[in-house]
């Protein structure tokens, strides 16, 4: 791996004093360690202090250390993957500066299967993110947990809550769905809603959340890049939710999400945005953040690595007949953590880049309503994007 240590500044992290056990002594600090150490199948946190595209506190740079501290005092699991901290990267002379030096990062690292943590700066690093995986040459999943949707204007220049528009409009392409996770209803306008239905992306309400839980973990199952806007949590648990939405995503169930989210073998990055921690509400917040990337490292190192990928041997295999429909529904069942998964036919015409996107991940129930004779959505809207 090349060194990325130009990208980053020098930290000055006060020193402090870790108790056996606790993650400040098993976190390797890359400004030390060197860059080019980072091993292939970890997890690098990187710190991104960018909000000039937003109307957060764009001098905000204070809680940093608190919480890289309040993070590193926490306890690990059970885990065996290594830990690299890459520091803060340096702010550049435009935003779009720094748009290239975090592009440049991710590229860097998963193309080692390094799994890069972006934390902090506000929603429109995405596209930085998102233009990372160019270079991969494959059609990918985004995932946003947040109260609306940052669609914006085309002929606008790209903020904070308006990012989503130039990752659908980019050339080349390469976003094969979009998820939106946790919007509420009067924060969305029904028109932009209509247009993610007319492009079969998805959009689920945080009361489908709530309504049924499950729903999420095959969902984020299926993403490449999740991206998390902390003002998706309510104002009573994320007290600096700088949208001040009384309703939101307790606490709890975002460290939920998160450690499914670790728990995918398909996801390849994630983004903890909006993170701007007032004064008054400053050990809260820390501590949520550090909670919630705890979780999601928990998940991350109990994966399965049961993705149905190459020889399906290994599962179960059900096969469902529905009346008045032409192909058989197929199933798949994982022998090592009884997930599911549905096969999509594939358009021959549409070429090989999509082969990654045949399998959806599902629950049980998707199998359970196939044998009372429904077509699964999940099915129709996968095959309609192939096509």
């Amino acid at each position: 791996m090349k060194d990325l240590g130009i990208y980053f500044n020098n930290s000055d992290q006060r020193e402090i004093v870790f108790k056996d056990g606790q993650l400040g002594h098993q976190i390797i600090d890359c400004k030390t360690a060197g860059f080019e150490s980072i091993a292939s199948k970890s997890i690098a946190i990187i710190t991104v202090p960018e909000y000039r595209n937003s109307d957060l506190n764009q001098e905000n740079t204070q809680w940093i250390d608190g919480f890289k501290n309040s993070f590193y005092q926490l306890y690990p699991g059970h885990w065996h993957v290594p830990i690299y901290d890459l520091g803060v990267i340096k702010p550049g002379q435009s935003v779009q500066d720094t748009y290239v030096a975090l592009k440049d990062v991710v590229t860097e690292l998963v193309k080692h299967e390094v799994f890069p943590i972006v934390v902090g700066g506000s929603q429109d690093l995405n596209y930085a993110v998102y233009q990372a995986y160019e270079k991969l040459e494959q059609t990918i999943n985004l995932i946003a947990v947040d109260a609306a949707l940052d669609l914006g204007d085309p002929d606008e220049g790209i903020y904070a809550d308006s990012w989503i528009n130039k990752i659908v409009l980019h050339k080349p392409n390469y976003l094969f769905n979009f998820s939106l996770l946790g919007y509420q209803s009067y924060l969305v306008n029904t028109k932009e809603l209509d247009l993610l239905e007319e492009l079969y992306f998805d959009a689920y309400r945080l009361g489908e959340f709530y309504t049924n839980e499950k729903m999420v973990e095959p969902l984020l199952r299926n993403a490449d890049i999740l991206s998390f806007d902390m003002n998706a949590i309510r104002s009573s648990d994320y007290k600096s939710n700088s949208s001040h939405l009384p309703n939101g995503f307790y606490g709890e169930d975002a460290c939920r999400i998160l450690r499914y989210a670790g728990l995918s073998d398909k996801l390849t990055s994630l983004g903890l945005f909006n993170f701007s921690p007032n004064d008054q509400n400053y050990n809260s917040d820390i501590n949520l953040m550090s909670q919630m990337l705890w979780y999601f490292i928990e998940g991350y190192n109990l994966r399965k690595e049961d993705y149905p990928i190459g020889s399906k041997s290994a599962y179960l295999k059900y096969r469902v007949n529905i009346d008045d429909f032409r192909d058989e529904i197929i199933f798949y069942k994982s022998n090592k953590s009884n997930r599911w998964w549905l096969e999509v036919p594939y358009p021959k015409l549409e070429g090989m880049k999509l082969q990654r996107h045949l399998l959806v991940p599902c629950n049980y129930e998707d199998y359970e309503n196939a044998l009372k004779n429904e077509l699964p959505n999940l099915w129709l809207r996968t095959y309609k994007k192939l096509v």
